[in-house]
């Protein structure tokens, strides 16, 4: 079965090579992954197969990659319970629970949002992203919490894509950090680069990569005794890169709370708070939440604001410190 991705080229990427663009539109899939692709016979450019990875690009262009999927054979829907924040017959906005992948990959091909999807819609969701990825329009890490769009259809999946790319769409994230960022409130821009050596992180790259902006601002910095400070701090993005907050946080020396990825530097602790500690350690992940999403709906174009609760085990953690810097 093929998974049929579909790509419109816009302004910024008129004259890029082919491999390049698909290489920063797909970056879940190595350069040399998709040249084989297109090798293959499975990228046409304007409903022509192309067979030259260095063939440019053109503005306006159309691109169809169908990626040859043989590992799944099939996604199983499987009733998984999901936190519908809102529904109509367009979109869905859910609160997806830390711990959930969002669409099948390697390892986990049923219990993703994908699976829980199938199951409670069949057909009745977008395909543009592909037969493995239905409704599906933006993607959040699977140990952060928080709120995601899903387009029921190829519409509303297109023209909540076109908000993507012209970062019209607010996304708000409350994080807690070690240490203190400086400034307290600022803007971190870079590129950002799938890592050589771990093709599973992503790294702050000098000329390669995609860019990445967080703009970001302290809300609080608590400065407890026996425990190294720690800061909690809003977040919006004005792009949507991979692990992009976690990754511009350990870049700025203050990685998240419980993130096993990009936690940095091992942090001294003079005396040990046990309290604290027995809530840190049973933290499953980092701790980030995708707090506030803020649309332009696809039908109605009207702006639509949506928040979500800090899940249970960040809100022990907030509480706890809290209670003791008081």
């Amino acid at each position: 079965m093929n998974n049929t991705i579909r790509f419109s080229v816009d302004a910024k990427n008129d004259g890029k090579r082919l491999d390049i663009f698909l290489t920063e539109k797909m970056d879940q899939f190595t350069r040399s992954f998709l040249k084989k692709l297109i090798d293959n016979k499975q990228v046409k450019l304007n409903d022509k197969v192309i067979l030259s990875p260095s063939t440019k690009v053109r503005h306006r262009d159309q691109i169809i990659a169908n990626i040859l999927e043989r590992k799944i054979q099939n996604i199983i829907p499987k009733k998984i319970k999901l936190n519908i924040v809102f529904e109509d017959k367009s979109i869905l906005i859910i609160n997806k629970p830390k711990g959930m992948v969002v669409h099948p990959g390697a390892g986990n091909y049923e219990n993703t949002l994908v699976n829980a999807l199938l199951f409670k819609y069949k057909d009745n969701l977008s395909d543009l992203n592909g037969d493995f990825r239905p409704g599906i329009v933006h993607r959040i890490d699977k140990e952060t919490s928080g709120l995601l769009v899903v387009a029921k259809n190829n519409l509303s999946h297109s023209f909540l894509g076109d908000q993507f790319s012209k970062h019209t769409i607010k996304r708000k994230y409350i994080c807690l950090a070690w240490g203190v960022i400086r400034p307290l409130n600022g803007r971190i821009s870079t590129l950002i680069s799938r890592d050589k050596k771990n093709r599973q992180l992503m790294t702050i790259s000098e000329n390669n990569g995609k860019k990445a902006i967080t703009n970001y601002k302290t809300l609080k910095v608590f400065n407890i005794k026996d425990i190294p400070k720690i800061s909690l701090i809003e977040c919006e993005l004005e792009t949507g890169r991979t692990h992009q907050i976690r990754v511009h946080f350990k870049y700025k020396g203050t990685p998240l709370l419980g993130d096993k990825q990009y936690g940095g530097k091992k942090f001294k602790f003079k005396k040990i708070n046990n309290e604290f500690f027995t809530k840190l350690n049973k933290l499953s992940g980092q701790a980030l939440h995708a707090k506030t999403l803020e649309i332009i709906h696809p039908i109605t174009k009207k702006r639509m604001n949506f928040n979500s609760d800090l899940p249970d085990e960040f809100k022990k953690i907030l509480n706890l410190l809290e209670n003791l810097s008081s």
